[in-house]
């Protein structure tokens, strides 16, 4: 597996920072792409940048691997068509322009709940995704399906999320009580998870956050 070239769109979110680091700490990792709105503040020789506009996407390098984290949220986003346009319509292009490059193999962060025919938008949209990507021609896709996660949004100009503070909270004083997949994650446990996983995928597999926690 050594030699690989990555590519990662959302590399300046809380789960593709930590997705960025893996990549550029492994030996077996030659180069890695970072395609997004805007640059993450990571520099090494290993690194480039490309600073895209998601609706006329450029050709992208050739990679035998692609790392998908892009995300927001309806509040952030302003609408549901804005938030649709970021974690569906982008993600999909990059995938669509990355298995044109030659990608074979793709890593995404997708949600808890994800399910294309759910009432709730938020998970009709991650599902609608997960299956836009089932039907592209990749050796292997490994879909993370985590539940709220931790992290410090702070560090990257973020707004903080209720629901995901509240979440951490009520682990830590009663997480004993509370099913594997459903207490929080650290996002660097997603992150090393789908790193481990994605190199040699085959077929599809989901990964809840019961068997990402480290």
């Amino acid at each position: 597996m050594a030699g690989r070239i990555a590519i990662i769109a959302g590399s300046t979110g809380l789960v593709g920072r930590e997705l960025l680091r893996g990549l550029l700490a492994d030996p077996g990792v030659d180069h890695v792409h970072s395609v997004g709105r805007r640059a993450p503040p990571q520099v090494s020789p290993k690194l480039t940048s490309h600073v895209v506009d998601f609706t006329a996407l450029p050709s992208l390098p050739a990679a035998d691997e692609l790392y998908l984290a892009l995300g927001t949220t309806i509040k952030v986003a302003g609408s549901q068509a804005a938030f649709r346009a970021i974690d569906h319509d982008a993600n999909l292009a990059v995938a669509k322009a990355a298995l044109a490059s030659g990608a074979t193999r793709v890593g995404l962060v997708s949600a808890m709940g994800a399910d294309a025919r759910s009432r709730i938008f938020y998970s009709r949209v991650k599902g609608e995704l997960e299956d836009a990507l089932s039907a592209l021609p990749f050796a292997g896709l490994v879909i993370a399906r985590p539940s709220l996660l931790a992290g410090a949004r702070a560090e990257l100009g973020q707004p903080s999320r209720p629901g995901e503070e509240w979440g951490s909270a009520v682990s830590r004083m009663i997480g004993f009580l509370i099913p594997p997949n459903y207490k929080p994650i650290a996002a660097a446990d997603v992150a090393s998870a789908l790193l481990s996983a994605v190199p040699s995928a085959t077929g599809r597999a989901i990964l809840l956050s019961g068997a990402m926690r480290r």
